[in-house]
């Protein structure tokens, strides 16, 4: 075993978000944080016997001397496909006589180097690198087709590589893109975020964000609605930052980096642009449940009841590879998510543990890969020795139900924004004054084609924007929409609290929240189509006739008092009966094939 101790003094806030921003201004107290590596043992051929289970389960050998064994996907055949990160490839595994062991070796279907994150769905099988995703058709005979690569510009992934990803009930690919340090300000804003795509690439955008590294997500079969399983910061000490179990949903923050658990401060970093601590906490969201520090959760697979225990439905079951900077360690099992009957989970409990020997200095094994299978059984796989276990019930019957959450709540958030006016048109941006702002834009008239650089196929700059003066307000707000994008409109800006002396933006504008910086200091930034914040450029589909993009420039009569990433309709809602004047200039864009 490897240990070490590392004290230093590091900053908590003792009040949470009612603390003072600035960690100079915090209690400081000395932390003790420990480099904590197990020693990897070898399970003998007895091991899955020892394990400890709740009542009525067992665990069995499926399969074994599988290599790094990393995320699993079943298919309607009952076939058994895992990722393996070190041999970069796909496997196939099938248990034709169903005597609940793998029928011989492996089938390898596909190689790519970092493969990581898999899922099926009506007969494609989709899976993942860091930074690409991929489908391919699935054969009769278990094999796939030509692979499609459907993206390859995902962010770079630095510390946290092994995305993930799965189809939602609204027929959508999520993935899970974890950030690419500890914590953290992220180049990219598609970093430490859950991504919504279509199936075939062509469009993503941000659906939440403040999410260190969620390996493991999924959706509760009876309700519909999106849990994931958060892992927390390290060097916070044994005990910080704990797990959470996150209710996600879209346009949602959940803290990271500055803020963890229940509003408590990160002191290692605090916000950009001037925004404090206690700001970041107000915009966040709190995690449900919380988790022992450092268990490391990876998979994470809801069961929809049938074939197993007679209270499994609605659970979900998390594998928890480890800790690695914890003493005494954590995680090395599988955990069960308890569900209440309305779909809310009440509290984490172990499901099978032994994984660590007795004086916890050494492990038989990390659990990665949770699946349901086609019986009702569960398989956990081990990445450190290769072994894929199926715990059972006994006096268990039947088949596992079908596993169909409804779409309801994922459209329902999806659809919010969509197909409503501009913003000029609707009766919140009513002009009290006949005064009309004469809006102009650097790069292009009127009218114009809006240079490539300022789109997303460029360089992504916002353009430099200027309007005439109106006497007697006290701010001015932007919006830029395109309303012959899918969302009719796509919202590319929003932007507040511009000060009244400022009737010039320059180009190229930093992407966040608050502005900072002679005259650009307390501008606020929204959210945008995509789910950043600033501006996103001209990105219709490749082929396109040209859209049409209005910056929209409205005077007020007084400053706003907004949320951290609000919304185009929470900033059209404060405007209501406060408008002076308004004006814009519309540019067209197209991208051709």
């Amino acid at each position: 075993m490897k240990a070490a101790l590392l004290a230093s003094t590091l900053l908590l806030s003792a009040t949470g978000v009612a603390a003072q921003s600035s960690p100079e201004d915090n209690d400081k107290r000395k932390v003790e944080a420990y480099f904590n590596e197990l020693t990897p043992l070898k399970p003998g051929p007895s091991f899955a016997a020892s394990l400890k289970l709740s009542r009525g389960y067992r665990a069995a050998v499926w399969a074994g001397d599988l290599g790094n064994t990393r995320v699993m996907a079943v298919a309607p055949d009952g076939a058994v496909y895992v990722s393996r990160r070190s041999e970069a490839d796909i496997i196939r595994l099938v248990d034709a006589n169903r005597d609940g062991r793998a029928d011989g070796p492996p089938t390898v279907i596909v190689n790519r180097p970092g493969l990581h994150g898999l899922t099926i769905h009506e007969g494609m099988l989709y899976f993942m690198t860091a930074r690409e995703v991929f489908r391919a058709p699935l054969r009769p005979d278990g094999g796939i087709g030509a692979v499609e690569t459907l993206m390859d510009d995902l962010p770079d992934a630095g510390q946290h590589l092994n995305r993930t990803l799965a189809v939602g009930p609204d027929k959508m690919l999520y993935i899970s893109a974890g950030s690419t340090c500890n914590a953290c300000d992220e180049s990219s804003q598609e970093n430490a975020t859950l991504i919504r795509a279509s199936l075939d690439g062509k469009s993503r955008r941000i659906w939440a964000s403040g999410l260190r590294n969620t390996i493991g997500f999924g959706w509760h079969p009876r309700t519909g609605e999106l849990w994931g399983w958060d892992q927390g910061i390290d060097w916070l000490g044994n005990d910080l930052q704990r797990e959470e179990v996150n209710k996600i949903e879209r346009g949602k923050r959940y803290g990271w980096p500055y803020v963890f658990e229940d509003g408590k401060l990160n002191p290692q970093d605090e916000p950009p642009g001037g925004i404090t601590g206690a700001q970041w906490a107000a915009a966040s969201t709190n995690p449900v449940l919380m988790h022992v520090a450092h268990s490391a959760g990876m998979q994470m697979a809801f069961h929809p009841g049938g074939g197993f225990g007679p209270d499994a439905g609605g659970d979900a079951f998390i594998a928890l590879r480890g800790s690695w900077n914890r003493k005494p360690a954590s995680g090395y099992e599988l955990a069960r998510i308890r569900f209440d009957a309305s779909g809310q989970p009440t509290r984490i409990e172990p499901f099978v543990s032994g994984f660590m020997n007795r004086d916890g200095s050494g492990h038989y094994g990390r659990p990665c890969g949770v699946a349901v299978m086609r019986d009702g059984s569960i398989l956990l796989s081990d990445d450190a020795n290769g072994i894929i276990y199926r715990i059972t019930y006994d006096g268990a019957a039947g088949q596992a139900e079908p596993l169909a959450p409804p779409a309801g709540p994922m459209l329902e958030q999806a659809a919010r924004g969509n197909n409503v006016p501009l913003a000029l048109t609707r009766p919140e941006a009513l002009a009290t004054g006949a005064t009309r702002l004469t809006v102009t834009a650097d790069g292009f008239r009127a009218g114009g084609t809006i240079p490539r650089e300022q789109s997303e196929y460029g360089l992504g700059i916002s353009p430099g924007l200027s309007w005439s003066a109106v006497p007697g307000a006290a701010s001015y707000a932007i919006v830029v929409e395109d309303p012959d994008g899918a969302a009719k409109p796509v919202i590319h800006w929003v932007a507040w609290n511009i000060p009244a002396g400022t009737t010039r933006l320059p180009a190229g504008l930093q992407e966040r929240d608050r502005l900072s910086g002679t005259q650009l200091d307390g501008i606020m930034q929204g959210v945008t189509g995509r789910g950043s914040v600033g501006w996103y450029g001209p990105r219709p589909p490749k082929g396109d006739r040209p859209h049409r993009y209005h910056f929209q420039v409205l005077a007020l009569d007084r400053m706003l008092t907004l949320p951290l990433g609000a919304t185009r309709d929470q900033l059209l809602a404060a405007t209501s009966g406060h408008v002076l004047a308004t004006g814009e200039i519309v540019g067209t864009y197209a991208e051709p094939r």
